[in-house]
């Protein structure tokens, strides 16, 4: 009994000897990439839609994972937003009303600043329209999709670009006044009733998370005239439940996926040392 006792101490004695070196149990194996500065976290504006809402989360923990290696992943916090009142908003702001649908979108906002994000994503295209009204009413930054996608083409060289997504965004100078006059591109957009056929789609379908042949067919037949007659070079898919239904593979020109380039530099941002 005494030569087992003296055994199971001699045991433990290792044990301890091993842990306090170093030596033993190690919780993990093969190296994991330093994170540098402090990882900023992402509030994100979601719900509006939701479909692609599931992307913008999944690109995101993605991206930081690929950038610092081992089980990283993004700080993200997500207010989504319900979009079936959120789209009678959409109607009356299309009357003229704006009030309802700014202050969903700033309380939206407002509930990110309060629960500890660092700077602000909407996950919609033609929500960015209210970047401005959201950074006046709140202390930290709104990072532009707009922004992000103008940059990503001039970059790429492109001088004339098309620009398709809802009606509001293709028609509206929010986006196309950043485009052209920061980055210096020209921008060409669908004729009214092609305009017409993309918002139906995106609203009827793609929010519904709806993704159709016929559908992608036309707007492929869309995309490729404005190539052949109007000269675009390539395509900023601005709306981000478009890059569900159209991808580069569909295309022979360069396709700017709005989703996937502001979940770039959301990153790009997140771990930029300030």
């Amino acid at each position: 009994m005494k030569i087992k006792l003296w055994l199971t101490f001699l045991a433990v004695a290792l044990c301890v000897i091993m842990a306090i070196s170093g030596c033993a149990f190690p919780l993990s194996k093969g190296p994991t990439k330093s994170t540098g500065p402090e990882m900023k976290t992402i509030g994100v504006i979601a719900g509006v839609g939701w479909v692609s809402s599931i992307v913008y989360y999944r690109l995101l923990n993605e991206l930081v994972g690929q950038k610092l290696g081992g089980l990283h992943s993004a700080k993200v916090l997500m207010y989504s937003i319900e979009f079936g009142e959120f789209s009678k908003q959409e109607r009356l702001a299309d009357k003229g009303d704006w009030r309802p649908l700014k202050a969903t979108m700033v309380d939206a906002a407002k509930r990110l600043e309060r629960g500890g994000a660092d700077f602000i994503i909407i996950a919609s295209n033609t929500m960015n329209s209210t970047a401005d009204i959201i950074e006046a009413n709140v202390k930290i930054p709104v990072l532009r999709i707009y922004d992000a996608n103008g940059a990503a083409v001039q970059k790429s060289g492109l001088k004339t670009v098309a620009l398709l997504g809802t009606s509001f965004t293709m028609e509206q100078p929010f986006y196309r006044d950043c485009l052209e006059k920061k980055y210096g591109l020209k921008v060409v957009i669908p004729n009214k009733a092609e305009r017409d056929y993309i918002n139906k789609v995106i609203f009827d379908e793609l929010c519904a998370d709806k993704f159709l042949p016929s559908s992608k067919k036309r707007y492929l037949q869309i995309i490729n005239r404005l190539v052949k007659e109007e000269g675009a070079q390539g395509v900023i898919l601005g709306c981000t439940e478009i890059p569900l239904l159209v991808s580069q593979k569909d295309l022979a020109v360069p396709v700017f996926d709005s989703m996937a380039i502001h979940c770039a530099a959301a990153v790009d941002y997140a771990l930029r040392e300030d």
